[in-house]
């Protein structure tokens, strides 16, 4: 609010228990304000126990000044003497301001939704995105960082940062086809796999134990409750001891240690070579207790479900199930020299070119490249929105759901399928990232949102700042709010009359049914029971068909997350998004009622017509 004298700007609220003293010509009124108040509703409530009743419309000048020798703010009121009518004598009054906030609108997670572009405020994130990105580019340790943002089923922006290779002076800006190692990050595709071969029936369950598989796969357990000495408990399907099972595998919280005994990322041996050596070796936490990062989990669970499950390798198994059903045609394992021309080059922190290493039995967990392009493609596959389908919904759902909240020390809050999962803003934020000689990945999905970033990079990721935590810093509640500010299309039923009418839960509460003009189903509560304090708009609802006789309510979004009315409160954030389910029609062609299971609110039951109320 702007003082029409002075200019000055006023504080539009008060902090807690800060005092108010509102003087009105000869009245004094002191405002007791509990939490943040809005000035103008201190002054109309001090008008209200005032003898300035009569104040005819007119603006208020305000001024905001600071009381000697103490914190108290106060503002004095100066209202044109020809639109106040005072008493002349003083009269003190002091009112305690009931707790005011601010008000929660919701939903909290709005429903991803087709934009209209442009949005300028998600032009100014991306804007953002693009200055952080390129600011983080250094000419010796990280020359070349290329990122794309999806968004739905659509590319929503991509930047290209710095040189693809920094030993040549003519080189060019990488694009979105320019290769980098992608590390880690191949640990998705074993993980995939798994999923693939559990929604075809392959495998029995996520939580079969891999011994299932490798019957000759025995590892020291010695943090065991078995019945024999810690240090010689083993793990086998006749004891009682935790498995390791496929989906603990997958999730980081096998208790596989991260390497093979002796071996390194380079190690050549095999799989048989692999389960040998566990067996002299010892699991360091119990299976699905703690979160400990094991390549060793990854590699047993690619090699050993490719070869007795699907009679195949395990990376042609990859090229044909899920790089050629989503035509990602430069993404793979095999470094070749038309491959290497293609890459950005990757460098270590001083500057010098990094190896191509290969890394033998240890390729399922960190050998692949790709590029932002095929990313793109990736993570809309992995969202369920990728034209070429990869799993069922609920079977992607169940891939990004945390699995186990890790310990204090560990680099992420929880994990997943193979995912490190953060949250922002109410989200998780699920990511796999990847750091090998020479380059440094993050693939990461919001999947509540449909959003996804990639970051590729060819040097070392930067140590004092998270770069893809910070994009959705900017990214997440423009998105949230776009969807939240976009009027979700609602589906009309086949037929509306079947619904159409007046219905009544125990007499007490009365709702009619009418049709709009797109056909859509528009509920009304009416009634002796309706506060006329609530605003139209709330007490109207609109129905969304999915399915015969089934409706799911929505509300005019952004709407408050608690309707606050008198001395009660509703949440509409409940009542939102539930299912109406609508009885068998009648012979009469109609429905004689319905129910709402998620309200606990059932016979909800048709009448002939709207009843004559009396209060």
């Amino acid at each position: 609010m702007i003082s029409q004298r002075s200019g000055n700007r006023i504080s539009p609220s008060s902090g807690a228990r800060d005092h108010v003293r509102i003087k009105c010509m000869w009245v004094v009124v002191t405002v007791i304000a509990q939490e943040q108040w809005s000035w103008l509703h201190a002054v109309l409530l001090a008008f209200a126990f005032s003898p300035c009743r009569k104040l005819l419309c007119g603006f208020l000048l305000l001024e905001d000044e600071q009381l000697q020798g103490d914190k108290k703010r106060h503002l004095r009121c100066v209202f044109p003497p020809s639109f106040v009518s005072c008493s002349t004598t003083t009269e003190q009054h002091e009112v305690v301001v009931k707790k005011a906030t601010v008000e929660e609108m919701c939903p909290r997670f709005p429903e991803p939704v087709p934009l209209n572009h442009p949005i300028t405020s998600l032009r100014v994130a991306l804007e953002k995105i693009d200055v952080l990105l390129r600011s983080s580019v250094h000419t010796t340790k990280l020359p070349a960082i290329s990122a794309i943002v999806v968004l739905n089923d659509s590319v929503l922006w991509n930047g290209h940062f710095g040189k693809k290779n920094i030993s040549d002076p003519s080189s060019s800006a990488p694009n979105e086809f320019t290769v980098y190692r992608i590390a880690s990050l191949s640990k998705i595709f074993p993980t995939l796999m798994l999923y693939k071969l559990w929604e075809d029936g392959l495998v029995d369950s996520l939580d079969d134990p891999l011994e299932k598989y490798a019957n000759n796969f025995t590892i020291k357990n010695p943090l065991g409750k078995s019945e024999g000495p810690a240090s010689l408990s083993v793990r086998t399907l006749k004891n009682r001891s935790p498995a390791v099972s496929l989906r603990r595998m997958a999730s980081q919280i096998s208790g596989l240690p991260r390497l093979l005994r002796s071996t390194n990322l380079l190690w050549s041996g095999d799989t048989q070579s692999a389960l040998i050596l566990l067996q002299d070796d010892v699991l360091v936490a119990e299976p699905g207790t703690r979160c400990h990062y094991s390549n060793v989990a990854f590699s047993l669970l690619a090699n050993i479900l490719a070869q007795k499950v699907t009679g195949t390798d395990f990376e042609s198994w990859v090229s044909d199930n899920i790089m050629e059903k989503l035509n990602m045609e430069q993404t793979g394992f095999s470094l070749t020299p038309d491959i290497q021309r293609q890459m950005a080059l990757g460098v270590y922190s001083n500057g010098q070119p990094a190896p191509l290493y290969n890394l033998g039995w240890y390729r399922p967990a960190g050998q692949m490249y790709s590029t932002t392009a095929d990313m793109a493609k990736l993570m809309m596959a992995l969202l369920g929105v990728h034209s070429g389908t990869l799993l069922r919904q609920n079977t992607l759902n169940t891939m990004l759901t945390p699995v186990l909240r890790c310990h204090g020390g560990y680099f992420a809050n929880s994990t997943g399928t193979p995912w490190e999962i953060n949250e922002q803003f109410g989200y998780d934020v699920v990511r796999k990232d990847g750091d090998l000689d020479g380059y440094a990945a993050t693939l990461s999905l919001v999947p509540r949102l449909k959003l996804g970033l990639v970051v590729l990079m060819a040097g070392v990721r930067p140590a004092d700042q998270d770069l893809v935590s910070q994009a959705y810093s900017y990214l997440i509640p423009v998105v949230v709010n776009a969807f939240r500010d976009t009027q979700q299309t609602l589906k009309p039923p086949p037929d509306p009359a079947p619904y159409i009418g007046f219905f009544t839960f125990r007499n007490m509460t009365f709702y009619e049914i009418k049709v709009d003009s797109d056909g859509v189903l528009v509920m009304q509560q009416f009634g002796p029971q309706v506060d006329t304090t609530v605003p139209s708009k709330y007490r109207t609802i609109r129905l969304d068909y999915l399915q015969d006789r089934v409706f799911r309510v929505v509300f005019e979004s952004p709407y408050p997350c608690k309707l606050k009315f008198n001395s009660a409160s509703v949440s509409l954030e409940a009542q939102d998004r539930q299912i109406f389910n609508f009885y068998v029609f009648n012979k009469k062609g109609v429905s004689p009622g319905f129910d709402s299971p998620g309200l606990n609110t059932y016979k909800v039951t048709r009448i002939a017509g709207r009843p004559y109320l009396t209060s």
